[in-house]
């Protein structure tokens, strides 16, 4: 199952504490001050990667936290640094401070973002010995480091999102397109969460079906839409064989405004499916009412090649 939204804990390593000793050996009774510095705490990066499962690592783990600095040791010994923490998060992941609210996106795989640093380490005794003061017996502790709650939301980078109602060809279509591999059955919701596929290096995105009332929170589709908000196009298909297409597109606009009405500005072409079902007369008249609707629209079959061919040479065109 893809999780796409996860709440995190990161917590940066603690500073290791100074040391407070003084040089003692056979030769030396009552040297002076020689305790070590801490190490420094590690920090926590996020650093992002092309694989849309990687937010599944915290399914059941919640908290991501760096080394602690180790703490110094008599002989003027420093404490080594705690091991920073390299997070990697699918591309597309949009970071929020749940205290906050600041948010940023993880945009590219070369680049990592310091989320928490590591606390400093505390200074040895050696460190505070003076003129005045020959024997300090005073060692700094390490500094806390920085802790956050943060709310991880992937939201797939694609260029095309395919929407529609359940059971409307959605899946079948991005697998003839795309060779991609989605799960397809003729029962509604047999796609439970988005799927990818690559034609001609556009990437589209099947996005769940969407059902009256989606936005509010009905069915499966509050948890998608935000799927398709980076998309560039939208291919809404439509059962060729729906007895009122206007209203079946109408309820998928209708929930993509309420959603967010960004959504019903991007270029929609309209694909009627499963054109092998009615004679060719039939789907001439279907496509009359839907050209009302939008005058981009296509007919497609899964089993067509020419239709196929037609809307590949579209959807590359467009590129």
């Amino acid at each position: 199952m893809l999780i796409d939204e996860v709440q995190i804990i990161v917590k940066a390593g603690n500073g290791g504490n100074g040391a407070s000793s003084f040089k003692r050996n056979a030769q030396t009774a009552k040297g002076g001050p020689d305790g070590g510095n801490g190490g420094n705490g590690g920090n926590v990066y996020f650093q992002g990667i092309n694989d849309i499962t990687a937010l599944s690592e915290f399914t059941y783990k919640k908290k991501i936290t760096a080394e602690d600095g180790i703490k110094g040791a008599k002989q003027n010994l420093y404490g080594r640094n705690g091991k920073d923490s390299i997070v990697f998060l699918p591309i597309g992941t949009f970071v929020t401070d749940l205290n906050t609210n600041d948010s940023f996106e993880i945009i590219n795989s070369q680049n990592k973002t310091l989320i928490v640093r590591g606390g400093k380490g505390g200074r040895g005794n050696n460190e505070f010995k003076s003129a005045t003061n020959q024997t300090p017996y005073y060692a700094e502790k390490g500094t806390i480091g920085e802790e956050k709650k943060l709310l991880l939301v992937l939201k797939l980078i694609a260029d095309i999102g395919i929407i529609g109602l359940p059971n409307s060809g959605k899946s079948s279509l991005l697998s003839v397109l795309t060779r991609a591999h989605p799960k397809i059955g003729d029962y509604p919701f047999t796609t439970l969460e988005p799927n990818l596929g690559v034609l001609e290096g556009i990437v589209l995105a099947d996005i769940p079906g969407l059902i009256e009332g989606a936005s509010g929170g009905k069915g499966l589709g509050i948890k998608f839409l935000k799927h398709i908000e980076k998309t560039k196009m939208l291919l809404h298909c439509i059962d060729c064989q729906s007895e009122d297409l206007k209203k079946d597109y109408e309820i998928i606009r209708k929930e993509l405004i309420e959603y967010d009405n960004k959504l019903s500005e991007k270029t929609e072409i309209i694909l009627l499916t499963k054109s092998d079902m009615l004679s060719k007369n039939q789907v001439d008249k279907k496509m009359s009412i839907a050209k009302k609707i939008n005058k981009n629209v296509y007919p497609v079959s899964i089993y067509n090649d020419e239709e196929l061919f037609s809307l590949k040479n579209l959807l590359i065109n467009l590129k």
